[in-house]
């Protein structure tokens, strides 16, 4: 909110054409080499289809997980609006491997069948767990020698970063990947994601298909100068805080088990970022929810997702597993 309101002082160009988005630009490149291009978009869903647009020939195809954002929430906006057909994959854990994109990523030249020519993965993944770097190259290498483009969602990548704790190029551009959707929302900021091309040689046409797609801002400083705060230290603290909440949530939770204060709870996937994946029987989590908003994942097997946040507070947390004792204990 700072940035925002420092940037609104004299006159800037329209569309870009502004000092903030110029020294974005930079920063860009510091962070992700040299060939690196970023393009400020309003939200996540209009990224992911900018970007995957951007890969694709109009009879491509996307291989995701089964848990991928692109597939369950975006209200089949990549289907509806670019037109591009998604394969998708069952994984344990949300993440893709080498050997799962492998099950899809066939047929190029079978014209009855769609033609995948890009991979889409996750950082952190829908179910809160991590690629590292190294699975991230496994992924590229493996995409690239099928011919398809590696597009990562980084809806949470600045928490991935604080988790890894390792410069954003080195599980980007250094571990293959062609086009990203870098996150801002979930991190704090206003209405900002970004497209950081990566690999130019892969990508066409960006520049229209962010204006015909309806996600080029005229004020676009505004989008620039929050970023710009994300990467002048804000995301990351942000991030490292918000991953230290859930894991002091885990830690809590796990002890209650331990030490049987806690019974009928259970953990589904790792907490490697800011997610907690929990198990429990529906009624207790109505019950929880009645006190604390939060989601379920899938409610057949009760499953629950408790995500921490940049604000969220160390009294927050305790307050939570208070909650999560009393009620499981009724």
């Amino acid at each position: 909110m700072e940035a925002i309101a420092a940037a609104n002082g004299g006159h800037q160009i329209a569309y870009g054409e502004d000092v903030y988005t110029a020294r974005l630009g930079e920063v860009i490149r510091a962070e992700f080499g040299e060939q690196a291009e970023v393009f400020p978009v309003f939200n996540g869903t209009g990224a992911n289809v900018v970007a995957l647009t951007a890969l694709l020939p109009r009879w491509g195809s996307v291989v995701a997980t089964s848990t991928a954002h692109i597939h369950t929430d975006e209200g089949g906006a990549p289907e509806k609006v670019a037109g591009l057909k998604l394969f998708v994959v069952p994984t344990p854990d949300g993440k893709l491997t080498p050997e799962l994109l492998a099950t899809e990523a066939w047929g190029m030249d079978d014209e009855h069948r769609s033609e995948p020519a890009a991979v889409s993965i996750t950082q952190t993944t829908e179910l809160g767990t991590l690629y590292t770097p190294a699975e991230v190259r496994a992924i590229a290498d493996a995409a690239h020698a099928s011919g398809l483009a590696l597009h990562m969602d980084g809806a949470r990548i600045w928490n991935a970063a604080a988790a890894l704790g390792v410069p954003f190029r080195e599980f980007t551009t250094d571990a293959g990947v062609d086009i990203l959707s870098f996150g801002g929302t979930k991190i704090g900021a206003l209405g900002v994601e970004a497209i950081v091309v990566l690999n130019p040689e892969r990508v066409s046409d960006i520049v229209r298909l962010r204006k015909t797609s309806m996600q080029l801002a005229s004020k676009m400083r505004f989008f620039s100068a929050q970023l710009l705060a994300l990467f002048d230290g804000v995301g990351l603290r942000a991030a490292e805080h918000a991953n230290a909440m859930a894991a002091r949530l885990r830690s809590a939770l796990e002890a209650g088990v331990a030490d049987g204060s806690i019974s009928g709870l259970d953990f589904s996937q790792a907490t490697q970022a800011n997610a907690v994946f929990a198990v429990l029987a529906n009624d207790a989590a109505d019950r929880i929810r009645a006190r604390f908003r939060f989601y379920d994942w899938d409610r057949a097997a009760g499953q629950v997702r408790w995500m921490t946040a940049f604000d969220t507070t160390e009294a927050d947390i305790d307050a939570f597993v208070v909650a999560i004792r009393e009620e499981l204990a009724r």
